[in-house]
């Protein structure tokens, strides 16, 4: 028996386990009983051909539920495991204005890659010496690539001027 299983199992007492009397009784589909004697509920959770699950223990009187405790085992098991988050990550990519086109084709597919893979894109184009009096051509490159990149990806923060780099963070659609 796996670890899972029986932490689900200690958790919740079943059947003949229950040993205070009376309780409150949920039926199957989900209508009340009301507060029963244990015996009276556990007859019924047989008659119906399931089990008596306590739910709520620290109520007064405790909450038991008619079910069927393998199929909740197997609920509670899957929901355990489809615990798994993506955690989104910031990749960058830098260019100069001056950049080639096919240099930036092929960090255009690369950013695609990772907005694909559900990652944050930082497009950073960075100026040196006298590129920083050609501004304009470092916002032509980004618009270039915003455009390029729309199908798969929204604008986050607009493309702003940061020292020596224009900086526009494109996130996953």
């Amino acid at each position: 028996m796996r670890l899972e299983t029986v932490a689900i199992e200690k958790q919740h007492r079943i059947n003949e386990q229950i040993r205070i009397s009376p309780v409150r009784v949920i039926t199957d589909d989900g209508g009340q009983l009301g507060i029963i004697p244990t015996d009276e509920a556990l007859a019924r959770a047989r008659e119906a051909g399931l089990d008596l699950v306590e739910v709520a223990p620290n109520e007064k009187p405790p909450v038991c539920r008619i079910m069927d405790f393998g199929k909740f085992k197997y609920q509670q098991k899957k929901k355990h495991h489809k615990t798994h988050v993506h955690h989104t990550k910031i990749k960058e990519i830098r260019l100069r204005p001056k950049t080639g086109e096919h240099d930036i084709e092929f960090k255009v597919n690369q950013a695609k890659g990772f907005l694909l893979h559900k990652d944050k894109v930082v497009v950073s184009v960075v100026f040196r010496g006298r590129e920083l009096a050609h501004i304009d051509e470092g916002q032509r490159v980004m618009k270039n690539i915003i455009q390029q990149l729309d199908p798969v990806c929204k604008v986050e923060a607009a493309p702003q001027q940061m020292g020596r780099r224009l900086v526009c963070t494109l996130s996953p659609r």
